[in-house]
């Protein structure tokens, strides 16, 4: 069963939402660089390519399935942040609004009857459900222990620790 026009436009819209992702993660690294907290830049960065990752296993998705993607220019993220908290809010509203993109991706392959798709997405539903609680996290630990000089270096000295491993939505 061929992808339907429906079902392709909505994944290759995807595909941009996932690079403007990586992309406004990456602002956010520079935010918490230039405050010197390595650490959060870090995780910022990691989440970035994993944010990559997504786009290119959807790209790869579509390719696999006889459809040419169409690289469409990538939004500039403008926001800018008062506060070590902002960033990490941003990131969980996001990071919200990206789980209604991937429903709605998920809603239009269902209601075609795709079910190939339909799994296919099922591994960026639990994928998203992982981003919300670890940006709920970032920001309880903020409020808890970021308003403290020791307890903002020992958060950054733990967000420092996260390394990059490739996702395995390229490996599907």
């Amino acid at each position: 069963m061929a992808l339907t026009e429906d079902v392709t436009t909505v994944l290759n819209e995807q595909i941009n939402k996932e690079l403007y992702s990586s992309y406004l993660y990456l602002t956010f690294a520079d935010y918490y660089e230039d405050r010197g907290l390595k650490g959060f830049a870090n995780w910022y960065e990691v989440q970035a390519k994993e944010e990559m990752d997504h786009a290119l296993a959807i790209r790869r998705y579509l390719l696999d399935n006889d459809f040419k993607p169409t690289m469409e220019a990538i939004a500039k993220p403008d926001m800018t942040f008062e506060s070590d908290l902002e960033p990490l809010e941003a990131g969980l509203e996001h990071e919200e609004y990206v789980t209604g993109l991937i429903h709605h991706c998920y809603e239009v392959a269902h209601s075609v009857h795709d079910v190939r798709t339909m799994k296919f997405l099922d591994w960026f539903v639990s994928e998203q459900g992982e981003e919300e609680t670890n940006a709920r996290d970032m920001i309880t630990n903020m409020k808890l222990f970021g308003c403290d000089p020791k307890g903002l270096y020992d958060l950054d000295r733990e967000y420092q620790a996260r390394v990059y491993v490739q996702s395995t939505a390229l490996t599907l």
